[in-house]
């Protein structure tokens, strides 16, 4: 039997979403984004969680799409596969409870989209940013064309997106994209979740990360 490409923790009020395939890069592939999926839907309607915590696994966060089945996509099914990412980062973004992305290496394309969609993100030192879609004709179609901007502004978003450079941890702190370099990652957005859950006392309401364009 196939590992499942996630695992869930959840430990009292805090859940763990790991992304588990670090051999094959950790790819936002379909199989992938079901589970995603579920495991979602199923987390927005627990009462009693607070925190949900994304993270990877070995020296991979997310490297976004899987390129083998992009290479398989018509215009119509590459507009769903769009949407569906749009839908799903939409979904991360407005769940209730407060969300974390602990980036615990490479963090590419889909997968940076995916960290945006948090409220909070932090990283590991060796982390690594980009959105290579550049270095092959494409850009990305999950939000990243709008969050990316509104977090570290338009020139710096469009440096990124248009270059395909790679952005280092420090690179990404100085531009706000992350708010704090951790090591080990895990374990200090855990602390994290925990210092913000009792500054709160449990009852936090956190704004809502929702793109009026994708509900159109």
């Amino acid at each position: 039997m196939n590992k499942p490409p996630i695992d869930l923790e959840i430990s009292r009020s805090i859940a763990v979403i790991r992304f588990c395939k670090p051999k094959e890069r950790n790819p936002l592939a379909k199989r992938t984004l079901d589970v995603f999926e579920e495991i979602l839907t199923r987390l927005k309607i627990k009462p009693d969680l607070n925190a949900i915590i994304v993270t990877g696994s070995d020296d991979v966060f997310l490297s976004g799409a899987d390129i083998r089945e992009l290479k398989n996509l018509d215009s119509q099914s590459a507009f769903e596969f769009s949407r569906r990412g749009q839908l799903l980062t939409s979904a991360l973004g407005t769940l209730p409870q407060l969300t974390i992305a602990a980036i615990n290496g490479y963090c590419m394309g889909g997968g940076l989209d995916v960290a945006m969609a948090c409220d909070i993100r932090i990283a590991s030192a060796s982390s690594v940013f980009a959105h290579p879609g550049a270095r092959l004709g494409i850009i990305t179609g999950w939000g990243g064309t709008q969050r990316l901007p509104r977090i570290v502004g338009r020139a710096r978003a469009l440096e990124l997106f248009c270059t395909a450079r790679r952005w280092t941890s420090e690179e990404a702190l100085k531009a706000g994209l992350i708010t704090q370099i951790a090591d080990p990652v895990l374990e200090s957005a855990m602390a994290l979740a925990n210092r913000e859950l009792v500054t709160s006392s449990g009852n936090a309401q956190f704004p809502s990360d929702n793109l009026q364009s994708f509900e159109q």
